[in-house]
């Protein structure tokens, strides 16, 4: 269903639910776990989110729906649904997106929590669930549209391709097919290079960034490297520097 492989302190988490990857309450709660895992162990220090399919996510499996006259059965699925997501978003270690298909409704939304968002030339995004009898994910896509193009794909269901994203400023980059995963590799492991302790202050503060104004979000910013300045990695990324060597870092 979903798979977490780690090598060379990159983590791989691959969505493998056939056909089309749809999240049930089983693949949601996998993926909040998965990267409650990634978070708390040492040898991860990045994540790679694909899909082992051809599309990457088609969304909510619709077929599995709550019960509206069932007390409680929504609110039970709402906020499983909110946290895959913010299992992503709040990841200590950074957490790129490579997106090998189609990414429709929840499948999109995934890719809004990462921080890096890689996708293939045959990509194309959607969040049709106007067409659904749903209305959910605006708040997703404000996050990395402005606020007509959020407006135009949210009423409209339209999907996008790789290349109009790209023009949009969504995506960092574009990639053949047969390409991505070694750039979304090689983008992972040269954020692994860096200091761990670094990286999780680092993450931290740009989650601080995008909700906070700019005047408090960089108060804590200089909170946080001064106490990052007191840390070995610290010292020794200064001391490498000066000596004109790859710095050895220890996570702490």
């Amino acid at each position: 269903m979903i798979t977490l492989d780690v090598e060379d302190h990159v983590a791989v988490v691959t969505m493998n639910r056939a056909p089309v990857n749809a999240f049930n309450r089983a693949m949601r709660d996998r993926i909040v776990a998965v990267f409650d895992e990634v978070s708390e162990r040492d040898d991860i220090r990045v994540a790679v989110l694909t899909s082992s399919q051809k599309v990457f996510s088609a969304g909510a499996d619709l077929k599995e729906r709550p019960d509206p006259t069932v007390a409680g059965e929504f609110s039970s699925h709402n906020r499983i649904t909110r946290e895959t997501g913010n299992a992503i978003m709040e990841c200590a270690k950074p957490v790129i997106a490579a997106c090998n298909g189609t990414a429709l409704g929840l499948g999109f939304a995934l890719l809004t929590h990462c921080d890096i968002m890689l996708a293939s030339e045959d990509a194309t995004f959607g969040m049709p669930e106007i067409n659904v009898g749903l209305a959910g994910g605006a708040s997703m896509l404000k996050t990395v549209l402005g606020r007509s193009d959020m407006r135009l794909m949210f009423f409209t269901g339209r999907r996008l391709p790789a290349a109009e994203l790209y023009r949009m400023n969504v995506l960092s980059a574009v990639y053949k097919a047969d390409e991505l995963m070694d750039a979304a590799m090689s983008l992972a492991r040269e954020i692994a290079s860096k200091s761990p302790v670094a990286m999780r202050y680092a993450k931290a503060s740009c989650n601080i960034a995008d909700l906070m104004p700019q005047k408090y979000a960089y108060r804590f910013e200089q909170d946080y490297t001064v106490a990052l300045s007191k840390t070995e990695d610290a010292q020794e990324a200064r001391a490498a520097f000066i000596e004109k060597r790859a710095p050895v870092f220890k996570g702490r």
